[in-house]
């Protein structure tokens, strides 16, 4: 079987970029070699706990653009608690843009873009939503 074991997230401006991640999920960077571009490793919890850990670079072509469709994939991001991630999301510079709904029996899934243009799903568990 196969499994990811690595994400990557592209940013127009990868210094905030970081800081939008550091400041709403507490993820730790990590600059990997002196290279060009440059390419910082992401930290996103401890490896005792299921999830992946990624990397950031500098976008090498335009965002994608509002109302398109998708042709990547899209993270969905464990959380304890929709609203209070939903503030900070907010506080940090993203945006919501699709609302808060039931995914029966698994929990609360709300869509959002980051400074970057880039689309991430937010997910608290909750066996009893529907």
């Amino acid at each position: 079987m196969t499994r990811p074991v690595h994400f990557e997230i592209h940013a127009d401006d990868p210094e905030r970029a970081i800081a939008f991640y550091t400041n709403v999920f507490a993820w730790s960077f990590t600059r990997w070699g002196a290279a060009e571009p440059a390419y910082w490793l992401i930290g996103t919890g401890d490896d005792d706990r299921p999830g992946i850990n990624g990397g950031l670079l500098k976008r090498m072509g335009p965002p994608p653009e509002d109302a398109q469709p998708l042709s990547s994939f899209v993270m969905t991001i464990n959380i304890d608690d929709l609203e209070k991630f939903t503030e900070a999301v907010k506080r940090e510079g993203g945006r919501q843009v699709v609302d808060r709904m039931p995914v029966p029996g698994v929990g609360w899934l709300a869509y959002f873009k980051d400074t970057e243009g880039n689309i991430f799903g937010l997910m608290q568990p909750d066996e009893n939503a529907k």
